[in-house]
């Protein structure tokens, strides 16, 4: 048992050699760097590019100006969060994100099972793992922003028609989630970290329980709409330098060109670099977005000067 022990624990160090050497690798592979957004957390976060997801259309609204990228783990709690923090955030790293967008607490907050086994995290440890999560991600660097989500709440007896065939007693109420969310808040208070309050971001709808989840956890299409939302509200009324608004930040390669598409006229060419393709979604114009670009062309009719 104690040479299996051993074996597991060198085979791990190297995967984690591997997989340091692997991302250098590759950022190396694909430039130029671009700011990075990471989305970490648990399923919400790594379910979050189906059915239309938050992360893909944060993906969707960064595409030219940053690269998400996405960490997110099914079924983890913010212990086992907090084992893999040098992993996955080295602080040597060349290149740091510029945002973290953190979610955990739901599978914390699942009730303790009489095995012992299961993800619950007591709500005290809960707290003291986040700090130190938190205290992390500010050590990476000064630019360096974060945005926890809380707990969202949960509908019951969706939850119980999914899983019960699945896993055994999922005791996942509603009265824990708020309990997480409110010390996630508290928390981010305390340490002057921006959060959103998804426990009551998602009850705002008054048909929430019915239309914001997929099983009674995971995020629907209505959901996650409510999710970016949030985030981007945060960013278009945060002081932060630069902002980190899709439409404050520059495109990649925005110049004009005489290979642009030629306009109506048939003499200049049209700059696409900033039109807004996602003006024409549905979820866009429903959460009323008013950011202002900054950029240097119109984003409705970008006729660039003629090319000759």
């Amino acid at each position: 048992m104690q040479k299996r022990k051993i074996e597991n624990t060198i085979y791990v160090y190297k995967l984690r050699i591997f997989l340091r050497y692997l991302v250098v690798e590759v950022k190396d592979m694909v430039g130029p760097t671009r700011p990075q957004i990471v989305l970490f957390g648990s399923s919400i976060v790594q379910l979050s590019y189906s059915d239309e997801g938050w992360g893909a259309i944060l993906t969707n609204l960064y595409s030219r100006k940053a690269d998400i990228i996405l960490r997110g783990y099914c079924g983890w709690n913010s212990r086992r969060a907090l084992q893999v923090m040098d992993t996955i955030f080295p602080k040597n790293a060349v290149e740091q994100p510029s945002l973290v967008i953190v979610y955990f607490g739901g599978n914390d907050s699942i009730h303790p099972h009489s095995s012992g086994l299961g993800p619950h995290v007591p709500l005290e440890e809960y707290t003291e793992n986040m700090r130190k999560i938190i205290t992390h991600l500010k050590s990476l660097s000064k630019m360096t922003r974060i945005i926890l989500l809380s707990s969202p709440p949960v509908n019951e007896a969706q939850i119980h028609q999914s899983f019960s065939n699945v896993f055994g007693p999922l005791k996942r109420t509603n009265e824990a989630c708020k309990l997480y969310s409110e010390a996630c808040l508290k928390l981010s208070h305390e340490m002057n970290v921006k959060a959103i309050d998804l426990w009551s971001a998602l009850q705002q709808r008054d048909d929430w329980s019915d239309v914001c989840f997929t099983d009674g956890i995971h995020l629907s299409r209505e959901g996650s709409k409510i999710v970016v939302k949030e985030i981007l509200k945060i960013l278009e009324e945060s002081d932060w330098e630069p902002n980190l608004h899709w439409k404050s930040m520059p495109n990649e390669f925005a110049e004009d060109s005489p290979y642009d598409p030629v306009a109506v006229d048939e003499k200049t060419t049209v700059n696409v670099t900033n039109w807004s393709f996602q003006k024409n979604f549905e979820w866009e114009r429903a959460l009323c977005i008013s950011k202002p670009s900054n950029g240097h062309h119109i984003e409705e009719s970008a006729v660039t000067k003629q090319h000759q």
